[in-house]
Formats: C-alpha cells, structure tokens, sequence
C-alpha cells in the first residue's frame, strides 16, 4: 500500500524533480508509469520508489545512495537469459568475468565479491556451504535494484561492496498475459507463460503464475542446462488496512556443467602448440554433472496500524538440494599433460528469513519524517557430503581424451549452519522540501557452525554494531549533491595459525555524489565517487591457514545516465572508474587486486518507429568496453588484456498483441580472456537468440 503527501504539497521545483525521476525509473526503468504521465501534473502515488536502499517507499532521487535498477522491460529487451546479464549496462557492477557459468551467477560490486549479495524480495538468497547456490530466473522478475556500498544497517551480514535485490513479478488488478517462445544457437530453446489477473469475479483476490522451460548447450563441448521453472503468488486483501501476498517459486536445473577453468598457459600465454581453443572442455563430459531442485514458499504482510504507522512483515522458507560432478584443470605436469582436481558435492539446505518492521510517516508545515524500526532473523543449515579428489586423472589440454579416471566417493561429512538476528532503526528526515538527513544504526548477534569429520569443531559467536548516515539537498534545476557513509561486517569461518578464531571482517565507506534530474529531461544522470575500505580481511601466510589483519581498498568514480533523447531514441550510458587494492601478506602490501578492470565503459541505443511505413519497429545496439586486468597477486603478475563487445537487437509489433524479436549479444564473435583468478576463463561467446511473444 503506498502512502500520499499530506494536503500541503512540497514547491514547484522539488515537484518537476521529483517527477522527473520518478517518471524516467517509472516508465524507462521499472515499466510501471507510462509515459503519458509526462504531460500530466504530479500524483504523489505516481513517483517511482525503491525499497532496497532504504526498506521504505523513497523516490530513488531522495536517496544519498547510488542505486541503480533494471526493468521487466529491459531484460525482455535484450532477451536477458542469465541473472548476471541483467547488469551488463549498469556502473559499479562487473559480471561475466567468469564466461557463461551454468552453475552460478558472478557479481563484483566496486570491486567487491558480490558472491553473499543477492536478494530476492529483500530476503537473502544463501550460498554457502561450498557450491550450494541458490539461483535466480530472470524471467520470474519485475525489476532488479542495485544498492552499491555497505548495507549492513539494514540487511546485516552483507560484503563491502552492496546488495542486489530481485523483485518477484506480482498479481496485477487487471486481467493480462503473455507467451513467448524463443530458439537460437547453442541449441537454446524456451517456453515461457505469465498469467495474472483478478481470481473470478473478485476485486479483492488476484493471483499470477509464471512458468519457464529452456534448454540449451553451454560455451564448452558436451556441457548443457535444462531447467523448469515456476512462479505462482496470490495477493488477498483480508480488509482495507490488511493485505498479504503469497510467493512461491520452484526451480529444477539438470545437466553437464560448465567448468570453464584453463590456466595462463595456452590462453593468455603462446606455447608451442598454439594456444588451448575456445570451448575445449578439460574435464569428464560423461561423468560431470550438476542436478539440483530448489523450492521456496513465503508471503509479505502489510497493515495500516493508523494513519501513521504501518507494519510490514517479509517471510521465507527456502530448500536446495543438489548433486554436483565437476572436473577441471588444476596445473600443468609438462608443456602438454594437466593435472586434474575433482569437485564433488551431493547434499541439501534449509533456511527461514523472516523481517519485520514498523514504519512511522509525519508531516509538519516544513518537515517530513520516515522512521524505521526493525527486526530479522535469518537460519541456515545445510549438510552435505564431499568427494573432491585433487589426484584425477590427468589431460591433454590440446588433444583431452575421456573416460580414463576412477570415480570418486564421498569422504567427509559436513554441517554448516549460520543464525543471525538484528534490530535496526532507521530516521528520513525532510525540511522544507530541501533538505534530507538520513541516520541509521543496527545490532546483531551471529552464531556460526562449522563442522566436518575428523576435525574440530569451529563454532563460534559474536556480535556486531553498523552505522550509517547521509545528507542530501535537492537543488535548483533538479541538481542533487549529496553525502553518505556506510558500514558492513562479514563473519569468518575458520581460525588462524595460532587457533585463534577469526573475527568479523569489517567495511566503511564514504560517497559523495549528485544526482541530476531536471523537469526538462525524461531521464536522470547520477554520478559518485567513492572510497570503500574493508579491514580484517585474510591473507595468505604460508602456514596451515591465512592469517587476519589484512584490507582490502577501492575507490572509484561512477557515472550512469537513463532516458530518452528524443520521443523515440532512449539512451542507457554508463561509466566506472575502480582502483581496488589488497594485502596478501605482511611484507605485499597495497597491491592491484585481481580480476578487477579499472575502467569499465557501455552504451546502448534503442530506437523505436511510431509512425509511417516502419511504425512498430524498434532498433536497438549496444557496446560494452572492459578495461585491462590481471591475476590475483598472490598467483602472478599475469594481465589480462581489455576487450569490447558489441550486442544488437531488432524488434516488430506485428500487432497489438504479436511481436518478433532477434537479439545478437558479442555480435562479432570475439575471442577473449574474461578474467583471471589463479585460473583464466574464456569470456561468452555470440549468442543469438529469435522471439515470438504474444500479450493479452
């Protein structure tokens, strides 16, 4: 439910600014506010919110966060298959540095793992464990909301560089939907349903069920995916003040993964057979496999306790289980034979999330006050058995032949677990339709386990305190400046040298931005810098374990521009600038921290034709530019060159109701190295991928 303004209703300009945004992350971003709001005067319920930055319905403008979002609509535009590909054209994120991996989605958020940040409707989505990582459908979505920096106020656990929160697509008042079907190369072929709509005759009860089937063949010989997909959520209105919405989703992947893991050696490096080719698969196409069923039901609770308050209540059951065969290179004998390690898993997770929270709103004749108090708990457990053999069987890497290996069995049994609760308040405050001051604290108690056979346990307690504030002014023209600092933690698992437990590791960051979105323009430009620091981090010791004390840096410019040039031309633009630094021992101090391109440039074009003889058809293009890179430190000085990449798309409305799409992502076909970690993987190949939808 969304709350108006009161009657006094804020000045002239801070409405041409806040409509501005509102209307270009409505219409252009989120999909929900058509463009004929344009010409329109203001509706408070019409300006576009995001509730990940500030787990309260905040104008995106009226954020001292940089925060980007992607719609519904731009994932259909550019036939986004893969949850990372969703963020290919936004600043601050760096995806597919590790090619098309079947098993998992890849983020680094201003140079930070993003591999502990995704969300699905403000809950956390768990990978842990050691390969158990729940997955997210693209087609099951609505939008997609990137909070860049710590987030620990409100989210607790959570890495230095942000948070990505997955909207799950909803019941809709009005009768719609849609089906569409795709087929393309690599074998890939899908079906995918999207119903919603009032239950009967009813104006109270709406529901909405989303299906998916695809198939296809991975980048590398003999690796494949098949996977089923379901969505179905009811929304009931139990009275006036009183609505809930049931979400529920089920998802089942088979097939042979894609262990894209080559070593400099035959990519980056020449040797004296020429070089390992694209797609070469080194590891057991007939014994690898990855099979796994994951499946979660929960609801949202909303309730008007009065005019000012209001309760809110997220709750989730999840489970995952999953059996996992992969082989891979792990280093090489002689210029030709590589040996060869296995990853063997075979085991399940449960895990409940739970967030409640109380929202105040108030008003005065000059100020308007959000505050936020909250409470979350979350539990993870998952056990599993592990099999990995670093002794298979060794390989060819120019001329692999299969078949030649013992099967492995599992050795070591695990539980691992995780329960955290937090209680975190939060205060917006507005004056005279100018100012905003933001300040927010939170306290959580973690407890973690960690316990395999044959070893000591490694439990372990603690508690933590995260901080967070900002200050904004919406200025003249629709120029924004604003100022923030942020806080996050990271339990460790593990001990030191000296059996001595880790303890959190810890970020902060300080941003100072501006956010431009003048009445003028259908569109918004953010830019920021930023410097973001995490201490406590591990580096390598050269004993049994790594050693604590260590810290990661990064500071980086960001820039990022959405909205349409003229009537029919809409521009996305982006720009990133990261210089993230490590210590990976006492002595290596401040060195380039691997995989992480300083800069990092995309744009991307669509053009639609409304009128004449080309009426209904759209063009669309795309460039992206990935800077140059290297390797981990504590591996090699090994750099990796940059690359640019072109994407294409063309679309018509047959009419009202059919349209037919084709997408080309990596146009020309280029052959390049994505990343390197120790390991250095080939970056995705052209995909082509044809659309028929068909809407009602």
């Amino acid at each position: 439910m969304s709350h108006a303004r009161p009657p006094s209703q804020p000045n002239a300009l801070a409405q041409a600014v806040c409509f501005s945004l509102g209307l270009t992350l409505g219409g252009t971003l989120l999909g929900v506010v058509p463009r004929a709001f344009a010409e329109q005067s203001l509706e408070a319920e019409t300006l576009v919110v995001v509730g990940t930055a500030l787990k309260t319905d905040t104008p995106a403008l009226e954020t001292p966060r940089s925060v980007s979002l992607v719609t519904e609509e731009e994932l259909e535009t550019r036939a986004v298959t893969k949850y990372d590909e969703a963020l290919r054209y936004r600043s601050g994120v760096l995806a597919g540095h590790y090619g098309r991996d079947t098993k998992a989605e890849w983020f680094f958020l201003r140079g930070f793992s993003g591999e502990n940040s995704t969300y699905q409707d403000g809950l956390r989505l768990f990978r842990e464990g050691g390969y158990f990582w729940w997955q997210t459908e693209p087609f099951g979505l609505e939008r997609i909301e990137v909070l860049k920096g710590p987030a620990s106020i409100l989210y607790g656990e959570a890495p230095p560089g942000g948070v990505i929160n997955a909207i799950s697509k909803r019941p809709t008042e009005e009768a719609r939907g849609l089906l569409s079907l795709q087929g393309g190369n690599k074998g890939h072929r899908q079906l995918g349903i999207d119903s919603s709509g009032p239950v009967g005759e009813r104006d109270d009860v709406r529901y909405r069920m989303v299906g998916l089937f695809r198939e296809g063949d991975g980048d590398i010989d003999g690796t494949d995916n098949q996977r089923v997909y379901l969505a179905p959520s009811l929304e009931v209105d139990l009275s006036d003040r009183t609505s809930i919405t049931l979400l529920g989703s089920y998802m089942r992947d088979h097939g042979t993964p894609t262990n894209g893991f080559y070593l400099p050696y035959g990519t980056l490096e020449s040797t004296p057979f020429g070089r390992v080719p694209r797609g070469t698969n080194l590891g057991e196409p007939g014994y690898d496999r990855r099979e796994v069923t994951q499946l979660s039901l929960g609801y949202e609770l909303e309730h008007e306790v009065s005019d000012t308050w209001r309760f809110q209540q997220n709750l989730r059951y999840s489970e995952f289980d999953m059996l996992l065969r992969g082989a891979y290179l792990f280093w090489m004998l002689d210029d030709r034979q590589g040996a060869r390690g296995l990853t063997y898993r075979d085991g399940s997770y449960d895990a409940f999330t739970v967030d409640n929270r109380m929202v105040a709103n108030w008003y005065t004749e000059s100020t308007e006050n959000t505050l936020l108090v909250g409470l979350d708990y979350q539990k993870f457990d998952v056990e599993y058995g592990n099999g990995d053999n670093f002794a298979f069987a060794p390989i060819d890497i120019f001329a692999p032949r299969y078949g030649n290996f013992t099967p492995a069995n599992i050795h070591t049994r695990h539980e691992e677990g995780k329960e955290q609760l937090g209680f975190y308040v939060q205060n917006q405050l507005t004056l005279q339709d100018r100012w905003i001051l933001l300040a927010g604290l939170r306290r959580d108690s973690v407890d973690v386990t960690n316990r395999a056979e044959g070893s000591a346990d490694q439990d372990f307690s603690d508690s933590q305190l995260s901080f967070t504030g900002g200050v904004m002014y919406l200025g003249d023209h629709g120029l924004s400046p604003y100022l923030s600092y942020s806080e996050s933690f990271s339990p460790l698992v593990g001990s030191d040298p000296g059996g001595n437990a880790y303890v959190p590791s810890e970020g902060e960051q300080w941003e100072l931005g501006v956010k431009y979105a003048p009445n003028w323009l259908d569109g918004y430009v953010n830019a920021a810098v930023f410097d973001l620091k995490e201490s406590n981090t591990l580096y390598t010791s050269g004993e049994a374990s790594s050693r604590q004390g260590g810290e990661r840096r990064s500071r980086g410019f960001e820039l990022e521009g959405v909205g349409y040039v003229t009537d029919q031309l809409q521009l996305t633009a982006a720009y990133t600038y990261t210089d993230t630094r490590v210590d990976i021992s006492p002595e290596a101090t401040n060195l380039r921290a691997g995989l992480i391109p300083r800069h990092q440039a995309s744009l991307w074009l669509d053009y639609g034709f409304d009128s004449g003889m080309l009426a209904g058809l759209s063009l669309g293009g795309g460039v992206r530019y990935v800077g140059d890179s290297v390797d981990l430190p504590q591996y090699s000085d090994t750099e990796v060159p940059s690359y640019t990449l072109y994407d294409a798309k063309l679309s018509y409305d047959l009419d009202e109701s059919w349209t037919a799409q084709l997408n080309v992502n990596n146009l020309t076909n280029e052959e390049y190295v994505s990343g390197c970690d120790y390991w250095c993987f080939y970056g995705e190949s052209r995909s082509v991928i044809g659309s028929l939808t068909y809407r009602w």
